[in-house]
């Protein structure tokens, strides 16, 4: 288990006032996982900022869409309630310095209500912590790791947007699926990634090149539930950072071509003790070396993918990564070690753990934490049994169920969930199923390039 703790704020202050840093980044993650708040002064944040008083912002962040165009349907925040402000509160565990800017600091923050300071219940961090506290108040600690992978192109983000999104230049012209050579010259900016994150604390294992042309994956260390989440939110904006400062771009979209595999957020995730100090998934006396726990958290994973799968895939994009033969599975069955399948079960001893596939790299990380251990304490709950592992190829499979095709499918599962209902609670429940009927609705405002080159002129 990491040591939260990666900057003391003793030693914040020592490095402002020395210097060495002159702002800090104040945030908190949003409902499609961004970071979003405040650069402030050093000095502002010693005498104002770092203590219970925080800083304000809009509520309208929870209630708006990847534009920032705020959406109707929320309780939470609306135009009838005039979008007020809630109070972000340092968790100064989560103090860092974030190396690629120049004499900065971050820290992530709670969001709590103006008036009653009570935390804000629908924001993701809040999710995901609550479901933390039901696996303690059950005597578990849970662990995740992340593989979240995204391509990387040589047009600055600029040039990106000025060519409309399209004819983007790979950094690889070929596969390069664990290729040395390529990701050789790709080094000078993939390094930076590196040692970067290790600098900011987030630990690297390592990286390696992808299934595609320019596609890479950056392995982070494992760290209990809510830890591992700010580490991905902190990841995912930095490699954008630092693509920005080399004039490159990155895309952490699920499919940013249909004709190419897309972009996947394996998440592996397994049951400890209360303190954090050892695993409970593996025993030698079990078939399979699966502990009781084990197989019951496996069993209510799989009851639950359906259900759930909105938490995994939040966008009408998402659902194009979901192809036969891609990588991306399509079965909701488990098996040994078997990439065809949505859950696979690997690793040895304390490292025994369950990797869910379904996941791609836009998810919201702190959102799909939530729902893996929602359905991981759901099948202890009710012991359920996963079922023997799945032989063959998932993709051809006729007898298992299949993830959602689409978004529609997703928000109707979703919508009928008294499994998330009770896990989440109304309020979260309806917020999180606005988001989703919200993001569809949008969708059908407009009109794609495909639509156009099909229709203008032939029918």
């Amino acid at each position: 288990m990491s040591a939260r703790a990666v900057l003391s704020h003793e030693t914040l202050e020592q490095l402002i006032h020395a210097g060495d840093v002159d702002t800090v980044l104040v945030v908190f993650p949003d409902l499609q996982g961004r970071l979003m708040g405040k650069r402030v002064t050093g000095s502002f944040y010693l005498d104002h900022v770092g203590g219970p008083d925080g800083i304000e912002a809009c509520n309208y962040l929870l209630a708006v869409d990847v534009d920032m165009t705020p959406l109707p349907g929320y309780r939470f925040a609306n135009w009838e309630q005039g979008y007020g402000d809630f109070r972000a509160v340092a968790d100064h565990s989560t103090l860092r310095i974030i190396p690629w800017l120049e004499k900065t600091a971050l820290v992530i923050c709670d969001l709590f209500d103006v008036d009653t300071g009570a935390p804000v219940e629908v924001a993701p961090r809040q999710i995901l912590r609550r479901q933390c506290e039901r696996a303690a108040a059950m005597g578990y600690t849970m662990m995740m790791g992340s593989e979240i992978e995204f391509f990387l192109f040589r047009e600055s983000f600029e040039e990106v947007h000025a060519k409309g999104f399209r004819e983007l230049t790979p950094h690889s012209t070929y596969i390069e699926d664990y290729h040395i050579l390529q990701t050789t010259k790709d080094e000078y900016f993939i390094r930076q990634v590196r040692n970067g994150m290790n600098g900011a604390g987030v630990p690297v294992e390592f990286s390696k090149g992808e299934a595609e042309w320019g596609q890479h994956e950056i392995n982070l260390r494992y760290a209990d539930a809510l830890e591992m989440a700010d580490r991905n939110a902190i990841y995912k904006n930095g490699v954008k950072e630092i693509a920005s400062l080399n004039e490159l771009s990155v895309t952490f979209m699920a499919e940013y071509d249909f004709a190419k595999v897309g972009s996947s957020c394996h998440i592996h995730s397994s049951v400890w003790d209360a303190e954090g100090k050892h695993s409970l998934m593996d025993d030698h006396h079990k078939p399979d070396h699966m502990s009781d726990v084990f197989r019951y958290y496996l069993g209510g994973l799989i009851a639950t993918a359906r259900p759930l799968s909105w938490m995994f895939a939040h966008y009408v994009n998402s659902y194009k990564r979901y192809q036969p033969d891609s990588w991306a599975p399509t079965a909701i069955a488990w098996g040994r070690d078997n990439r065809t399948c949505g859950f696979r079960k690997v690793g040895h001893g304390s490292g025994t753990r369950v990797e869910n596939r379904i996941p791609g790299a836009d998810a919201n990380t702190y959102l799909a934490f939530a729902a893996t251990i929602a359905g991981g304490l759901y099948g202890i709950e009710n012991q359920i049994e996963p079922g023997p592992a799945f032989e063959g190829n998932g993709y051809t499979a006729t007898d298992v169920p299949r993830v959602p095709w689409n978004l529609v499918e997703a928000i109707e599962l979703l919508e009928g969930s008294d499994i998330a209902r009770k896990a989440f609670g109304d309020e979260v429940h309806e917020h999180l199923l606005n988001t989703a009927k919200q993001e569809w609705a949008v969708f059908n405002k407009t009109v794609t390039d495909w639509e156009l080159r099909r229709n203008f002129e032939r029918i």
